[in-house]
C-alpha cells in the first residue's frame, strides 16, 4: 500500500486497538466477522468500488456500510468498518486487504489475551515448514481447482487438536481465501503481524542442529541490540547447511554457515 492508504490503515490498525484494549470486546468474535465483511468486499467488486470512490462522501460510505452490515455482524464491527470506509484508500483492493489484515491482527490479539501468542507465532512458522518440504500437501493446498472445503478439512485434520484454536482458524482462512497469494506468502504474512503484536521483529534462523537454550537467548540480544527491536525467532534445523547459523531478518540474510563459506570459497577458485 502506498499514500491515502498507508494512512487509511494506521488509523484502522490504531482504532482496532482501542477497541481490543476493552477487555469486554471480544477479539476472537471481532476477528471471525470481519473475516466475513472481507469475504463479502473481495466477492462484491461493485461494492468495494463504491465505498471508497473518492468522489462520494464519507459519511454516506460510512451510511451505506452499516446499512448493509448491520444486524449480520456486531456493533463492534460495524463501527470498525465504517469508519474504514470514511478514509480515503488508492485503491478498491487496499480496502479489502485492510481488512483481512485486521481480521488476522484481532485473532493474534484473542491469542495475546490468553498468553498463547508465542505458541501462535510458533505453530504458524512449523506449519509454513511442513508445507515447504511436502511438495504433495503444498499441492493439495494450493489447487485451484480444489474446493475451498475440501483445504479447510485438510487442514483441520493436520492441526486439529494438535495446534491452537487461532492458528488453526489463521490456516484455515488462508488456504481456503488465498486472494491470489502463494501459500508461503500468506504464512510469512501471519508471522510478521504476530510479531507485530509485540513490536517485535521476525528472524528465521536455520542451524545445522537445534540451538541450545543459551544460544537462542544470546542471538535473541544480538540480535535485538542490532536491530534496535526486541526480536522473536522462528527456528529451523537443516543439516545440509553442515555448521554454523543462517539469520534472515525481512530482506537480510546475515548468512554464517559452513555450506555459505564452501560456496564462496569455490566461487574464488572458479573465478
Amino acid at each position: 500500500m502506498n499514500g491515502a492508504s498507508r494512512e487509511a490503515l494506521a488509523a484502522a490498525r490504531e482504532r482496532l486497538d482501542a477497541l481490543t484494549d476493552n477487555t469486554s470486546v471480544d477479539a476472537a468474535k471481532l476477528a471471525e466477522e470481519l473475516a466475513a465483511v472481507t469475504a463479502l468486499l473481495d466477492r462484491e467488486v461493485s461494492l468495494r468500488r463504491v465505498l471508497t470512490d473518492p468522489a462520494q462522501g464519507g459519511s454516506a460510505k460510512a451510511e451505506l456500510a452499516a446499512r448493509l452490515l448491520s444486524g449480520q455482524v456486531g456493533g463492534e464491527t460495524v463501527d470498525l468498518v465504517s469508519g474504514m470506509v470514511r478514509s480515503r484508500w488508492s485503491q478498491s483492493r487496499d480496502l479489502v486487504d485492510a481488512v483481512e489484515e485486521l481480521a488476522a491482527t484481532a485473532d493474534l490479539t484473542a491469542a495475546q489475551q490468553a498468553g498463547v501468542l508465542d505458541d501462535v507465532e510458533d505453530e504458524i512458522f512449523r506449519f509454513g515448514r511442513i508445507v515447504t518440504s511436502s511438495t504433495e500437501l503444498r499441492a493439495a493446498l494450493s489447487d485451484r481447482s480444489a474446493a475451498a472445503s475440501a483445504k479447510g478439512e485438510l487442514v483441520r485434520s493436520l492441526l486439529g487438536g494438535k495446534a491452537n484454536p487461532v492458528s488453526e482458524r489463521l490456516v484455515v482462512r488462508l488456504v481456503t481465501a488465498p486472494r491470489g497469494r502463494s501459500l508461503e506468502a500468506g504464512l510469512e504474512s501471519l508471522s510478521k503481524i504476530a510479531a507485530e503484536r509485540r513490536n517485535r521483529m521476525v528472524a528465521v534462523v536455520t542451524s545445522a542442529v537445534p540451538l541450545t537454550d543459551q544460544q537462542k537467548r544470546r542471538l535473541g540480544a544480538v540480535l535485538a541490540k542490532l536491530y534496535g527491536r526486541e526480536m522473536h525467532l522462528n527456528l529451523d534445523v537443516d543439516p545440509e547447511v553442515l555448521g554454523g547459523i543462517s539469520v534472515r531478518v525481512g530482506d537480510e540474510i546475515i548468512n554464517g554457515t559452513i555450506a555459505e563459506r564452501l560456496d564462496e570459497a569455490a566461487r574464488r577458485v572458479a573465478g
